[in-house]
């Protein structure tokens, strides 16, 4: 049954936008609805660059940092259908650093007992984290992420098959498939799609996804010729908004230049206008505009959970993904009864460090897409009321 929106109700994203810009909380956003491939609203406020006053548009570019896993999950389902990965494979079969894993235990590292695969990458169970200082694999992966980053500034920045093998030297946090913790899974899922395809993972996206959906504004750099579309990025402090040049994750802050490193879990730049032909493809179960991208089994597949109950004892300890599970690198909501506002059985989607957002909602065909730049932010109050206006809507 056609089920329609109050599109009244969608104006109060307008109303709490100018609320965050207004407060100070970000400098600028813009969001986005879209219900049964139809753009039903859409609202900018604020500035890219506060202090030369320019202000967010459509084709305002953002660093979506981990909006970037989705993506990469895309590709890795394009060669799955293709018979050219198995998910159970060793990921030590296509990058020899993971051939000799060792896991932190309380003692030291030992060998694991199993190898990392390509389904741990797709669904965070490998035992790869991110720099922290949570355990000691946590620690040795902060003195990793120092190296990637001096390598940005001394002329010798390490790749991203570099990289992944450096990362399969490191101890893992636990013995794959364990547990979930969230890492650089995504990171050495993009390698291996590089060892694969005998291509670029920028290479491989743009040919496989962007170039065919019509993502133009979408890589692992921005071309001169747009650099004064891209957004600021700003950190919350006491005395307000002040920008903040970061390389997070060893990704280059002014992405003038095709990267060395081109990041599956968090290198890409994008506006809300390309990454909405993204998620439209997903809801369309691989389509977009008559063109064919994956197959329906493959998106069914790409969008539904893959982790056990004992896996989703991890994603419970994130607050913002209570009634979550998780699989191919996005959270999917699996049980309604639990979640932080309002939602839908079977919604799956992604946020990004500096505050971007995306929900696919295959129930009511819907999706929403929130895009800032703040340091921090992934999925913040702001967001989940604007979640409920947008369910509510419905």
């Amino acid at each position: 049954r056609a089920i329609s929106m109050d599109l009244e109700r969608l104006k109060t994203l307008e109303a709490i936008s100018e609320e965050m810009t207004d407060k100070g909380f970000v400098s600028g956003l813009n969001c986005m609805v879209i219900k049964d491939g139809k753009e039903v609203f859409y609202c900018q406020s604020g500035y890219r660059d506060m202090e030369n006053k320019l202000k967010v548009e459509r084709d305002t570019i953002f660093k979506i940092y981990s909006m970037t896993k989705p993506i990469t999950a895309a590709a890795a389902m394009l060669l799955l259908e293709e018979g050219k990965i198995d998910l159970l494979s060793s990921v030590a079969d296509f990058l020899p650093g993971f051939s000799d894993l060792t896991v932190y235990k309380e003692d030291g590292p030992v060998p694991s007992e199993k190898p990392v695969t390509i389904g741990n990458l797709l669904n965070m169970t490998s035992g790869i984290v991110y720099p922290g200082e949570l355990n000691n694999a946590e620690r040795i992966c902060n003195k990793m992420m120092e190296d990637v980053i001096a390598g940005l500034h001394n002329g010798k920045p390490m790749t991203t098959v570099e990289i992944a093998n450096r990362i399969g030297k490191n101890p893992l946090a636990f013995t794959p498939g364990e547990k979930w913790q969230y890492g650089f899974s995504a990171d050495i899922l993009g390698a291996v799609i590089e060892v694969v395809s005998g291509m670029r993972l920028g290479e491989f996206l743009e040919k496989r996804l962007f170039e065919p959906l019509g993502m133009k504004d979408t890589g692992f750099f921005v071309p001169e010729d747009k650099r004064h579309r891209m957004a600021k990025v700003y950190r919350g402090t006491d005395a307000g908004l002040k920008e903040e040049i970061t390389e997070n994750l060893g990704i280059s802050h002014n992405r003038e230049m095709p990267p060395a490193f081109e990041a599956g879990g968090a290198g890409l730049t994008s506006t809300i206008n390309d990454y909405s032909k993204f998620t439209q493809m997903l809801l369309n179960k691989g389509e977009l505009n008559g063109t064919r991208i994956m197959s329906e089994s493959t998106v069914e597949f790409m969008t539904n959970s893959h982790i056990t109950k004992a896996q989703e004892k991890g994603i419970r300890e994130w607050e913002s993904l209570a009634g979550y599970t998780y699989g191919n690198l996005m959270r999917i909501m699996k049980y309604p009864e639990y979640s932080a506002g309002l939602c839908s059985a079977g919604e799956y989607g992604w946020d990004g460090w500096l505050g971007t957002y995306m929900m696919n909602d295959p129930l009511h065909n819907l999706t929403f897409l929130l895009m800032y730049q703040k340091v921090d932010a992934g999925t913040t109050e702001y967001t989940r009321k604007m979640r409920n206006v947008v369910f509510s809507a419905v």
